[in-house]
């Protein structure tokens, strides 16, 4: 088939890659532009265009796409289908209807479930057994259309960023599957009545509120591990807590409860496992008390 790619960041790359090696004409990468990185805020391409620009395929980077010029630059590609993964932008009606089969989103939940911006991490902080990609055929509203093929994943205790990476491989062989037979993949209208909605993660909830659970606690530390991890005060130093386990102890939230900085939470307590100082590669926790000894009465932040 002939196809327009549209995708920005790691999740998207196994799909733009499995559906070049599978020997559809991709006509063009639609990604996008450039972002300021690392303390030099050098401008750097996005992870889609750095793989787009290696198979040699043509690349693209609007600001917008509700523009008419950049619309009719769109159709005028002739695709088939149009392949979105995390691409960033909200693609307006007319890019929506100008592929022959429209555009299929790569979409990281079991939709109708998790909608929206952040599905993989809403997921885990929420205690999902299991979570899936869907391929969903695309509408005017925010992960509505109607649904072709879907696969379940669980999540057992893996973070974020681990299942991000294993959603990213499960959706390009799910996609590619679908554009190999689009005809044996009859679609399936979404029940609005189940649907959740998995807004983009505020900074604000970043930060560790030791007055709850342990159990609330450690899935919000893998929900939110590698980025943007949750956090709390340790003095005058933020500490990003990457992963943790829930031990049977007890004492006032916040307070370490030994010298193995065990940490009180509203019930249970917590014993980091990973852990990442301001400005320093990330920890064992071992490696982090070798550097900053806590004692037991400590009051965190």
């Amino acid at each position: 088939m002939r196809i327009i790619f549209m995708g920005t960041p790691d999740f998207a790359v196994p799909a733009l890659r499995a559906l070049h090696d599978a020997g559809h004409e991709i006509a063009c990468v639609y990604t996008q532009p450039p972002r300021p990185a690392g303390r030099g805020k050098k401008l750097s391409p996005s992870p889609v265009q750095v793989e787009a620009e290696r198979l040699g395929l043509e690349v693209r980077s609007p600001v917008s796409l509700r523009g008419a010029e950049a619309q009719a630059e769109f159709a005028a590609l002739g695709a088939d289908v149009a392949v979105v993964a995390a691409y960033g932008l909200i693609l307006p009606q007319a890019v929506l209807d100008a592929p022959r089969h429209g555009c299929l989103n790569i979409h990281a939940s079991l939709l109708p479930r998790w909608r929206g911006a952040a599905p993989i991490h809403r997921a885990v902080m929420a205690g999902d057994a299991e979570t899936g990609v869907t391929i969903m055929q695309m509408e005017a509203g925010l992960d509505t259309g109607p649904m072709l093929h879907k696969v379940t994943v669980p999540v057992g205790r893996k973070t974020t960023g681990e299942l991000f990476v294993e959603l990213g491989e499960v959706g390009a062989a799910l996609m590619a599957a679908v554009l190999a037979d689009l005809g044996a993949f009859p679609p399936e209208t979404q029940d609005d009545a189940e649907a959740i909605y998995a807004p983009k993660i505020d900074k604000a909830e970043s930060r560790i509120d030791w007055s709850q659970s342990a159990e609330v606690i450690e899935r919000k530390v893998r929900g939110l591990a590698p980025f943007p991890g949750a956090w709390f005060d340790l003095g005058e130093e933020r500490v990003k807590l990457l992963l943790a386990e829930v031990v049977d102890a007890s004492g006032t939230p916040g307070t370490v409860l030994d010298e193995d900085f065990t940490i009180a939470c509203g019930t249970g307590a917590l014993r980091p496992l990973r852990l990442q100082r301001a400005g320093k590669p990330a920890m064992d926790r071992a490696e982090l008390l070798r550097g900053r000894a806590v004692a037991a009465g400590t009051v965190l932040g």
